[in-house]
């Protein structure tokens, strides 16, 4: 039997927002209620509307998606422990006096541009309301970070003429940070279809 016309609609919008994955599954789940109204008796626009009013308006299932997205949740968390990771790293590299380092001030512009991106994208995947933004912005965010604390951990190593408490302080931030990426981003950021 081919698939109604409301049920198909229903479908393309959860296809042009989701992972194909996700789309297929909402979508199987859909024409499975279709086919209980079906058996149920109910004709067939009366089994599409009730299908549809039992899962209910598909950009209402795309939005919960989108707020319910891995992506986001990191983006966020990322969001709120940046400043705490800054700081740190502030303040380490003030009492370290890091201006007469001898790292090359295209460095220092290269790690700012990347914050400044890094959180930018961060931004982007906490708030934007399509789904493919939110992880592509989330996954982007994640390995800027990464780079960032990656990169300030080496500079600190190979160019601070002594690493005191506080560096070790930040770089332990920094760590921590690596860590909480590794872990929430493999899960989170899975190729979906």
């Amino acid at each position: 039997m081919a698939e109604h016309r409301l049920i198909q609609s229903y479908s393309n919008v959860l296809l042009a927002e989701l992972p194909a994955r996700l789309a297929e599954e909402v979508a199987g789940g859909l024409d499975d209620a279709n086919c209980k109204y079906l058996r149920q008796g109910l004709s067939q626009d009366d089994a599409a509307q009730a299908a549809i009013a039992e899962f209910g308006d598909a950009r209402a299932v795309v939005e919960g998606f989108i707020r319910s997205s891995p992506a986001r949740r990191i983006a966020r968390r990322l969001i709120v422990t940046g400043p705490v990771v800054g700081g740190c790293w502030a303040v380490a590299l003030i009492a370290g006096r890091a201006w007469e380092w001898p790292v090359p001030n295209v460095a220092r512009l290269l790690l700012g541009a990347l914050l400044t991106s890094s959180v930018i994208v961060l931004l982007t995947a906490a708030v934007a309301r399509r789904y493919r933004v939110t992880q592509r912005a989330g996954v982007l965010g994640c390995a800027g970070l990464t780079l960032i604390d990656a990169s300030a951990i080496t500079l600190v190593a190979a160019t601070a003429p002594t690493i005191g408490w506080l560096a070790a302080l930040a770089a332990c931030a920094s760590g921590s940070r690596l860590v909480f990426v590794a872990r929430a981003a493999r899960p989170a950021f899975a190729p979906s279809g």
